[in-house]
């Protein structure tokens, strides 16, 4: 047996907080859930006609990944239009259908905003880089060359090379902070700061339940243009110039933070809307207290704690947990283990023979975190990462950082539906990407007939999430946190839930001092009380306290 699953007397969940605090969110890469017309690419009627199967996952909302229009060099982040849905993906009328149709099933809809750039086929741009007196020259950021031609300052861009390209229309240089067809706009400038609300507004009044604010931190560039100070040689090897840099200057400046007060005045105004910050770099921590401060600012911020770790133990998680202690004024942190931008879980963290237990183990811990919880498609079903072939990638990351890349597409490949029908069932034709054989293996079709799947242990775990406050808004407390072990506590009013977790591939002792008497709510990998096999996992009910 691989998980045993125990009912229990459940607490009254009559939880006066807000839908979002403690929220299961289910992450969509449009391109790759599921292909309504037989393009090989994803689409929002697709994800409408297959959000049953989120819907009975349990989780509370969905977050899409962007649809907007867009020439896709970036697949959807180098926005040309954000109050519009690309071809590819639809029009706005089946996206009206898709937030109508979750509404049904009691999904919120939350999707990407991506302000600190656009495309360079945006109208605003278009119209920007045509001279230096036109009413949206200063959209952008524009600045001259050094006396010697070169760059106005030594910024480099995330995706290789320097984040300043020469555009003879203006004989100036444009900042980008990721490739040169994503230009940086100028957030300092209220008109733009307007525009991007107005923005905002267009999607609240299509009913949208909530925002994921992408590189957030990257919206404000230092007016000056100071030169970023070289990193220190902290150990790791650096594949990228931008890897060389201490970015104090091309990022993070302090006027963001009275523009997102103005996104959570804008948002308040629509009720219960939920905001969560994408913040990455040097000084992310500090950034996502900053922009989840109080009540005037940002519900949640996104972590990248997990997403590139290397490997899962007790000591990370213990480190990671208390970056968000229950303190007043602390803002809500919104945990992955997956998501489009990094590789696999189950194919970082344990060796190939170890996956199906180890996902198993995963899933009981990630259900545990206090925070919101986002789970990335695919990832209820225990998909690998799948190898791309240099002459297949998609993404311009890998492309120019080959062989040295994240490889963002091994993770963007499509769901597998139904394992025996073509291409997974995802599409009728070529998928912009291949499936993997594992990942066809773990097709929803297969899962579903088998209890004991991961995806009906998600399904399970998630019900215990959403029925028993401890789990979902209770505090979060580490007992334990050895080489092998982990033992937290969550309580709420007087319940009290423990999670004991053996993260290595062998069998551990069980930590008697810290784990009392209780009733067994979840066990996987065959673990019961006194016994701790290789990624064994439960949850334990305790007394009333």
């Amino acid at each position: 047996m691989t998980a045993r699953r125990v009912t229990d007397e459940t607490p009254n969940t009559s939880v006066q907080t807000p839908w979002w605090r403690g929220a299961a969110i289910y992450q969509i890469y449009p391109r790759s859930f599921s292909d309504s017309n037989g393009d090989g690419i994803g689409d929002l009627p697709g994800i409408t006609a297959r959000l049953d199967h989120v819907a009975r996952l349990g989780v509370d909302a969905i977050w899409i990944s962007p649809f907007f229009k867009s020439p896709m060099k970036d697949f959807g982040y180098d926005v040309a239009d954000y109050c519009d849905v690309d071809p590819i993906f639809g029009t706005l009328a089946d996206f009206d259908a898709l937030v109508a149709r979750a509404h049904e099933l009691g999904l919120k809809v939350t999707i990407d905003q991506v302000f600190a750039h656009t495309s360079d086929q945006h109208a605003w741009f278009i119209e920007s880089r045509q001279d230096r007196t036109n009413p949206k020259a200063d959209w952008y950021v524009w600045e001259d060359p050094k006396a010697d031609g070169s760059p106005p300052s030594n910024w480099q861009s995330v995706f290789g090379g320097p984040a300043w390209t020469w555009d003879a229309r203006r004989c100036q240089y444009y900042l980008h902070n990721f490739l040169p067809s994503q230009p940086q706009v100028n957030a300092h400038n209220p008109q733009v700061q307007a525009a991007l609300l107005a923005a905002m507004k267009f999607w609240l009044d299509r009913g949208v339940d909530g925002f994921r604010l992408d590189a957030l931190n990257f919206l404000m560039h230092d007016p000056d243009l100071r030169d970023n100070p070289p990193a220190p040689d902290d150990g790791r090897r650096k594949t990228r110039p931008f890897d060389f840099q201490l970015k104090l200057y091309n990022q993070s400046h302090p006027d963001i933070l009275p523009f997102i007060e103005r996104v959570r005045g804008l948002c308040d105004g629509y009720g219960a809307i939920f905001t969560v910050a994408e913040v990455g770099g040097d000084i992310a921590e500090e950034e996502m207290k900053a922009f989840t401060a109080g009540e005037s600012h940002l519900n949640s911020a996104y972590g990248f704690d997990f997403l590139y770790a290397e490997k899962l133990t007790p000591q990370f998680v213990a480190q990671a947990a208390a970056k968000w202690p229950d303190e007043p004024g602390m803002g809500w942190p919104s945990w992955a283990f997956e998501n489009h931008d990094a590789p696999r879980a189950v194919s970082r963290w344990c060796t190939p023979d170890e996956r199906e237990a180890f996902a198993r183990a995963k899933a009981v811990l990630f259900a545990t975190l206090r925070g919101n919880i986002i789970i990335y498609q695919g990832e209820e079903l225990g998909l690998s990462q799948v190898d791309i072939p240099f002459e297949q990638l998609q993404d311009p990351e890998a492309i120019a950082n080959w062989p040295l890349t994240l490889s963002r597409d091994g993770a963007r490949t499509p769901m597998p539906w139904e394992a025996q029908a073509g291409e997974g069932g995802f599409t009728t034709s070529a998928p912009w990407l291949p499936l993997g054989e594992d990942n066809l293996a773990r097709a929803v079709d297969r899962q579903e007939a088998d209890p004991t799947s991961q995806l009906n242990l998600t399904r399970h775990l998630l019900s215990l999430r959403r029925d028993h406050p401890a789990l979902r808004v209770g505090t979060f407390a580490v007992m334990k946190a050895d080489e092998s072990v982990l033992v937290v506590r969550r309580e709420h009013r007087g319940h009290s839930i423990v999670g004991v977790f053996n993260l290595s591939a062998a069998p551990a002792v069980w930590p008697a001092e810290h784990a009392r008497s209780g009733s067994l709510l979840v066990s996987v990998n065959d673990a019961t009380p006194g016994d701790l096999p290789a990624f064994g996992a439960l949850l334990i009910v305790e007394s009333a306290i």
